[in-house]
């Protein structure tokens, strides 16, 4: 009996020490997440093999790419040329940050 309440306890205070963390959230930032995932083909925001794929704000909204759930909808479903990032490569809480990232820091 006392076993199964150290390991509820245990359990319990390793769900509380997470830090508030969403499923699928490695703990780092979304610009060390962009740099780690991303930044090989997209230096700097841009795009090393399809320029007219660039992350800036202008490029992004010229192809219908205006909010985080867009970013994260090519993330998971991209267009030819691009690595797919499943929910198993980058978690959502990740993938969300990558986006928000996006969005902030290449205007």
């Amino acid at each position: 009996m006392a076993r199964g309440a150290a390991i509820v306890v245990i359990a319990v205070c390793m769900m509380s020490c997470s830090g508030g963390m969403e499923r699928g959230e490695s703990g780092l930032s979304g610009e060390e997440l962009f740099l780690r995932h991303c930044s090989g083909c997209h230096p700097d925001g841009g795009n090393s093999k399809y320029p007219l794929k660039s992350l800036d704000h202008f490029t992004l909204a010229a192809n219908g790419i205006r909010t985080v759930d867009d970013i994260m909808a090519i993330m998971r479903h991209p267009d030819q040329g691009m690595t797919r990032f499943d929910r198993r490569t980058i978690g959502d809480g990740d993938a969300r940050k990558i986006a928000e990232y996006i969005l902030t820091a290449f205007k």
